[in-house]
């Protein structure tokens, strides 16, 4: 960094990536699981013109989270301030933190719909929440290094 480069904005990048990583696996699991898959869709307990309805809800949610996320990415590298580091950190925080959401509050409190029907859910709750755990653990490890790299353990 030179003395004509602004200090990296580490929580402005972790926010923005946070976003992008919430919006990505939103979609991958409205591509794969609603869409290719059929397993489900977001609001499984109406009419199937009630559950497009709510995919395609889903659908404009996550492309908001994904654009406004680059969006401010694209600014922070305008002006020199991303913080790379940070940044990955919230795009796999991002990415937990809608697995687990989903998991947990969508597909067990809520019940607004599981992640397959006609089988044991178990092996299926299981490998979902599993999978946003590590995206959750692999994100605050990353996160934590780039507190560390900015001098703020």
């Amino acid at each position: 960094m030179t003395e004509r480069d602004p200090p990296l904005q580490r929580t402005r990048s972790l926010r923005a990536a946070f976003a992008i990583g919430a919006g990505i696996t939103a979609a991958v699991d409205e591509i794969v699981f609603h869409q290719i898959l059929a397993w489900h869709h977001f609001y499984d307990r109406s009419t199937p013109q009630i559950a497009l309805l709510s995919d395609g809800l889903l659908h404009t949610a996550e492309i908001v989270a994904i654009v406004a996320g680059f969006f401010a990415v694209a600014d922070l590298r305008h002006r020199r301030a991303l913080a790379p580091v940070s940044a990955w950190g919230g795009f796999f925080l991002g990415a937990g933190v809608f697995q687990l959401f989903d998991g947990i509050v969508d597909h067990k409190l809520l019940r607004l719909h599981q992640v397959r029907y006609g089988v044991d859910p178990l092996p299926y709750d299981l490998a979902w929440n599993a999978a946003g755990a590590v995206l959750l653990l692999v994100g605050a490890v990353v996160a934590r290094r780039g507190r560390i790299e900015a001098g703020r353990p």
